[in-house]
């Protein structure tokens, strides 16, 4: 297990209010120690009572003495966010993975970001460093109202002429059209939201061969989740080959044979059960490879995905 997979015990030692329904958390080493390194776009995982949740990390990279991430209370989602929301206070000891990064900034002449609600959060650190190294960059960044928009304020005031707040409930919904013909030929487009946002501007870039985009789901997207066939694994490493039936994933067979595997979400979005795949052709069900990476069919999501041929080789 790499040490980014070696999870620690963390401190809270900060929990305030950054939006309606928001909180940003600050976690720091119990005995003073530096937080290891990140870069832009890097998440961790918070073992939250019996869940485990992955939030990206929106604070500052160079600082080593703490990491923050920020919470949007979800009363209907999966638990993690209300056990931060209510559980949660300074002082105590959690459970912390990572960091891991699936949504690295990647050198562009150009940068648009455009984030959707508490999608704001993994774009803060890559604002910053553009900014630090005068790169240009423009960010479109809307939700419900101004007030349920974390760090919205502190944005517009640092970066008044780069930043564009596009509340709900004064201007509609974002005009992902007008942003993206603004664009610089080869820019970047970063976004990160709610699943019709990422749809919309999906839909919005088919065409556009001068826009590179790249998207990081907080949920899994929507995929065929129909039962498959059943398979089989072969383990390269050992020879062993495993059997996965139509009603079982592959990270359960594999732990079923009593491999050791890492995995967290287990829905395909954090991407920590990423395998090399040697043979075979999977059948992609995660939301963390783009379309390019899947089609190279040389790694997969074992928690969500399965196979299209009878067996598949993996770097296990």
């Amino acid at each position: 297990m790499s040490e980014s997979r070696v999870p620690r015990r963390m401190r809270v030692v900060g929990k305030e209010p950054a939006a309606d329904g928001v909180v940003t958390v600050t976690l720091a080493d119990p005995d003073g120690a530096a937080v290891p390194e990140w870069a832009p776009g890097a998440h961790i995982d918070l073992v939250l009572g019996d869940v485990t949740r992955q939030y990206s990390l929106c604070g500052d990279p160079a600082d080593r003495t703490a990491w923050r991430v920020s919470v949007l209370r979800e009363p209907n989602g999966r638990g993690g966010s209300v056990f931060v929301h209510d559980k949660l206070d300074a002082g105590d000891l959690i459970e912390v993975g990572g960091p891991r990064n699936n949504f690295a900034l990647v050198a562009a002449p150009f940068h648009l970001f455009v984030a959707g609600g508490i999608g704001i959060t993994p774009l803060l650190p890559m604002l910053r460093q553009l900014d630090e190294h005068g790169a240009p960059w423009q960010l479109l960044y809307g939700g419900r109202s101004r007030a349920s928009m974390a760090f919205a304020a502190e944005l517009a005031a640092r970066y008044p002429a780069q930043v564009r707040l596009c509340p709900q409930d004064e201007s509609g919904l974002l005009d992902l059209d007008a942003a993206l013909d603004g664009a610089a030929a080869g820019a970047a487009v970063y976004c990160c939201g709610p699943e019709p946002l990422l749809r919309a501007i999906e839909s919005a870039c088919i065409g556009r061969a001068d826009l590179a985009l790249h998207v990081e789901r907080f949920a899994p997207k929507e995929v065929d989740a129909s039962p498959a066939g059943a398979f089989e694994v072969e383990l390269a490493r050992s020879g062993a080959v495993v059997e996965v039936a139509e009603s079982e994933s592959v990270l359960d067979a594999l732990q079923r044979s009593g491999a050791a595997v890492d995995f967290s979400c287990r829905e395909g979005t954090c991407g920590t059960c990423e395998v090399a795949v040697l043979a075979g052709r999977p059948e992609h069900r995660d939301s963390v490879l783009t379309e390019d990476e899947q089609e190279a069919n040389d790694a997969m999501m074992i928690c969500v995905s399965r196979s299209r041929t009878p067996r598949l080789v993996l770097d296990l």
